[in-house]
């Protein structure tokens, strides 16, 4: 296993495509909801352990080795919203291209042969570290940063939220990011051995009307 690698997928210049969606940042914003730190720092919490937990959860099972079909289902059972569904399949198969860019393997190109329109994004992620090597705690800690990461970048965008408030909220996260990624790594090992229902299924039903709205707005400044 190569921390390195790790270091790699994580990084906010992976070119997977994150830097266009908010996370639902931007309707926050405009709903009232997210309007400084304090509030930046509750809308992350949340998201983390709801949507962050999932999508956690199953990128650690790809990284274990899981049928990406019955993953993938997966994912569309626990993604409600028709707009975060295509965002996530978007976002997937972005991450597909610059993963098999960074990694060749036979089973991202399995992979994207078998999803020509894009596999959800976490499915990928997972696939890609086990491509890398890493394992699948490594996995949820890619995704359990993305899922904050993202919306912090998007309200110094926003808001014009300090960047050094920015960062400290995500420093002030770290130990609910460390906790999120070894609870869906534990998890998908118990999927793995009983069946994909074993796997974290919270929800953030706000996220998902919201992000409806959001689709819908003939002007908006991310994707997602």
């Amino acid at each position: 296993m190569t921390r390195s690698a790790l270091l790699v997928l994580a990084d906010g210049r992976f070119p997977a495509g994150g830097h266009a969606h908010s996370g639902g940042a931007e309707a926050a914003v405009k709903a009232g909801r997210l309007r400084d730190a304090a509030d930046l720092e509750a809308f992350c919490r949340g998201r983390l352990h709801t949507t962050g937990l999932t999508a956690a959860g199953l990128a650690a099972a790809a990284a274990l080795g899981a049928d990406p079909y019955a993953l993938d289902e997966a994912a569309d059972a626990r993604t409600p919203s028709p707009a975060l569904r295509v965002a996530a399949r978007r976002l997937g198969r972005q991450m597909m291209r610059a993963a098999r860019a960074a990694w060749p393997s036979p089973g991202l190109d399995r992979l994207a042969a078998a999803f020509p329109r894009g596999a959800h994004q976490p499915v990928v992620l997972g696939a890609a570290a086990r491509a890398a090597g890493l394992g699948p705690e490594d996995a949820a800690h890619c995704v359990a940063y993305e899922t904050v990461g993202g919306p912090a970048t998007a309200a110094v965008r926003l808001l014009g939220l300090d960047p050094f408030q920015a960062t400290a909220v995500l420093a002030r996260l770290a130990p609910a990011m460390d906790e999120v990624a070894g609870r869906a790594a534990e998890r998908a090992a118990v999927a793995v051995r009983e069946g994909l229902d074993a796997l974290p299924a919270a929800s953030a039903p706000l996220l998902d009307l919201t992000a409806e709205q959001h689709a819908s707005w003939p002007v908006r400044l991310f994707a997602s």
